[in-house]
């Protein structure tokens, strides 16, 4: 059985957008470049063709990824989440102890994770770590750069 994929409405419509886009759009400047290459003539030297061959290849498999992620979506409904506790879909202001900086963070899964945009997935060590607790926690996370130690400030839709 496949892994389920949990994803927020955003995440869900990110996805599809880039496999409509590979399907339709990406797909046809492949066959382009194919085509284009394969008017060169000797294809034992035509470089052009195998970058295109390699792209194509690779544009696929990220379709068949997508398509799999697409069949095992658990959407998270964001209006019905609650703020008692950190789960996938709420954000979480969380203050380093022993630097007093505070970082907001968007819990999301793994499909979505986005650090410029301070998206962590459940799956990280931080991200894990937050999983089920509670405003005022103080919290150690093991990281790979040694154990952190978290208060959460807030929890937010």
């Amino acid at each position: 059985m496949a892994k389920e994929v949990i994803l927020t409405k955003e995440g869900l419509n990110k996805l599809e957008q880039e496999l409509e886009y590979l399907r339709i759009t990406r797909r046809k400047e492949i066959a382009e470049r194919i085509k284009l290459a394969l008017s060169f003539g000797d294809l034992s030297e035509n470089s052009e063709y195998d970058e295109a061959k390699n792209e194509q290849a690779l544009t696929e498999a990220r379709i068949n990824e997508l398509e799999n992620i697409l069949k095992n979506v658990k959407l998270i409904d964001e209006n019905k989440l609650n703020t008692e506790f950190v789960h996938i879909g709420c954000k979480v202001e969380i203050k380093n102890q022993e630097t007093s900086q505070n970082f907001m963070y968007k819990i999301v899964g793994s499909s979505e994770t986005n650090p410029i945009e301070q998206k962590i997935s459940d799956e990280s060590p931080v991200g894990r770590g937050l999983l089920g607790r509670r405003q005022g926690e103080v919290v150690n996370i093991k990281t790979p750069g040694g154990i952190k130690v978290y208060e959460i400030i807030g929890i937010y839709k």
